[in-house]
Formats: C-alpha cells, structure tokens, sequence
C-alpha cells in the first residue's frame, strides 16, 4: 500500500480544475478521453486510506499504473483528488461531470473510464450510470472491470445504450466469469501466445477491447522490464488461478486445524 501522498486530504475540498476528463499518451493518438483513478489501495494525507481496485487479485503486483509516470508525485495527486471527490463529494463530482459531457470537445467522442482504477463502490458505479444516460448521444463510454458481481447486479439488467464494458482477468471473481460467452481481456506475455490461445490482439486500438467481434480480448504485456520478469510465460489469469488455489488450501488448512481444536 502506497503510504505517501501529496493529495488533499478528505476533511479539504481540492480545488477546482477546468477539465476533469484527461487524455493520456496512448488514448490521445486515438481521440479517446480518460477518467483516471489511483491503481489499487492507498492513504490519503490523514491518514484516512482508500482501495479503488476492490476486485483486485495477482493483477495487483503487475500493474502498469504502479509503476513509471503513474507514480510521479503530480500524477499520483491528481488521481487521489479524483478518488477523494468520488468518495467524498459524490454529488458534487456527479453534477460536474454531466456538465462538462456537454461540452462540444466530447462530441462523437469514446470516454475509457479508469485507465486506471476500478468501481470502487455501488454509489460511485450508480453515479456514473446515470451520467452516461443523461450524456450526448454522441458520446460513447467504455472500461475494461475486474467488479463481476458489482457489474452483474447494477449493469448488465439494464445498461446504458452508450456504454460497453470488457471483464479484466486477474481479479478475485475471475472465477465468476464464462470465458466463452463473457467478453474478457487476459494479458499474455506476448502477441504469440495470446494468438495461440485463440484471443484478438486489441494493440492496434484500445476500443478494439469492446469492438472486436471475438469476446476473448488479448493484451500483450506492457513492457516494463520487472514486470515482465515478474510475470514469466504466465497470464494473469493463469497466475489468479494459481493464487486462488493456494488462498483455497489455506482456508482448508485451517478449518482442520479448527476441526481437530475443537475435537480435542
């Protein structure tokens, strides 16, 4: 957990910026805007701490959003005033967000929610549902999301008509998943083993992780030395099925043990 941060805390208001929709290097060159979150679990300046990746399983130590520019004090501040405003302010957030979607720059335009982070919270997925039904209708939203459950409950009955979604593996409800029919991502070591797994690499275009006719999403390792070490010839998937496994045989573990406690 990241213990240090330049961030409001969540007693101060942070100020005010002009746009809350930004535009990394990779989604600029596709005209695609962002809504930034810090990746996984923090601490505000209080103290106080936040997890904006609750699903978050073995992705957590490969994550390209803790690493690199995503780490730079500027940065990281400005994805944890996000976090405290979508914590703290919600409504505040909501209102100015639906004003700023009607601005003409959004127009015809793709919105990634979280190019990092996650739906933190029912209150903060709801707030964004709404948002995007009272947007343009020329105004198309999508993210990639490791919240099976959160998303099964509040989105898949009824979804926005402008939103479209892609299940990241590596995450805690991997398992909750069908990888046949549930449109998924999985990161693979390469562009080879992903085709060999019989996945569509999405490298050409980020929104090819909604658009592409095959739901099998593949997503060659971003490449940063130590993760790429870190992550072998596994997948992500391979590496939280692994993971799920051993947290299973631990429980197992010790509920004998417990067994055997109270039989003595």
């Amino acid at each position: 957990m990241n213990t240090s941060s330049t961030t409001d805390t969540p007693h101060t208001k942070p100020k005010a910026r002009r746009w809350l929709l930004t535009q990394n290097r990779q989604l600029r060159a596709e005209g695609i805007f962002n809504w930034p979150l810090p990746a996984w679990a923090g601490r505000f300046s209080d103290g106080s701490t936040y997890n904006a990746c609750p699903e978050a399983g073995a992705c957590a130590k490969l994550c390209y959003a803790r690493v690199g520019t995503y780490r730079w004090p500027v940065v990281l501040a400005a994805h944890e005033r996000n976090m405290w405003m979508t914590m703290h302010a919600l409504d505040e957030w909501e209102a100015q967000m639906a004003e700023e979607l009607r601005h003409r720059r959004y127009r015809g335009k793709w919105i990634r929610l979280h190019d990092s982070g996650d739906f933190h919270s029912d209150e903060y997925l709801q707030a964004w549902l709404r948002i995007m039904r009272n947007a343009p209708a020329d105004t198309w939203f999508y993210c990639y999301t490791k919240s099976v459950s959160r998303f099964r409950r509040l989105v898949e009955p009824n979804p926005p008509e402008n939103f479209l979604w892609c299940y990241s593996l590596g995450g805690k409800e991997d398992f909750l998943l069908d990888l046949e029919s549930d449109r998924h991502a999985d990161v693979f070591p390469g562009v080879e083993e992903l085709e060999e797994a019989g996945y569509t690499d999405q490298t050409e275009s980020d929104l090819l992780s909604v658009l592409s006719e095959s739901p099998k999403v593949g997503i060659p390792a971003n490449y940063i030395p130590a993760l790429l070490k870190r992550q072998g010839d596994e997948t992500f998937s391979s590496l939280q099925r692994a993971l799920d496994k051993k947290l299973a045989e631990k429980k197992q573990r010790r509920t004998a043990a417990g067994s055997l406690g109270l039989a003595s």
